[in-house]
């Protein structure tokens, strides 16, 4: 009988609190967070074509910091959706073939799994090229931006620091 008047007391106080509180939040309007109400929606920007043509025919767009994928910088509409049997990219960029192709290698990291272990085909969590690496577009930058990136990741692959 304690244990039900001792619970009963405990509701009846939490309501009071809630109703005494209650008024207080009804009171303040909820503000926008651009600042004013806008009257109109945003509208989508136009889609952008994609530049690039035949693979080897552009030329690489720089790396603006270390750990960035790179851009593709050839057109890649034509090209088979990737699946799990299936991956176009490697045809030309895979470990075996890269060199008779002239294109650049797929990346060792792409052969690790997560725990770091050195895989013999390129890991499943990086079959889907498109993942990380986008076709390469034309155009402007949607506010202003200074960003200058890394410049020792703007070096082409290959050369070596003195």
């Amino acid at each position: 009988m304690k244990q039900t008047l001792k619970t009963t007391f405990a509701v009846l106080a939490a309501a009071a609190c809630w109703a005494l509180a209650a008024p207080g939040f009804a009171q303040e309007a909820p503000k926008p967070m651009r600042g004013a109400d806008v009257p109109a929606v945003d509208q989508a920007p136009e889609a952008k074509k994609y530049l690039g043509g035949k693979p080897g025919g552009q030329t690489k767009v720089a790396r603006t910091f270390s750990s960035q994928p790179p851009v593709i910088p050839h057109a890649v509409e034509n090209f088979d959706e990737i699946t799990l049997e299936e991956n176009q990219c490697l045809s030309c960029h895979g470990p075996d073939v890269y060199k008779k192709k002239n294109a650049p290698k797929v990346g060792d990291s792409h052969f690790r799994d997560r725990d770091g272990k050195v895989l013999p085909e390129a890991s499943a969590a990086r079959h889907n090229c498109v993942q990380c690496h986008v076709p390469q577009v034309d155009a402007p930058p949607l506010v202003d931006n200074d960003f200058k990136g890394d410049l020792v990741a703007a070096k082409p692959a290959g050369k070596k620091k003195n």
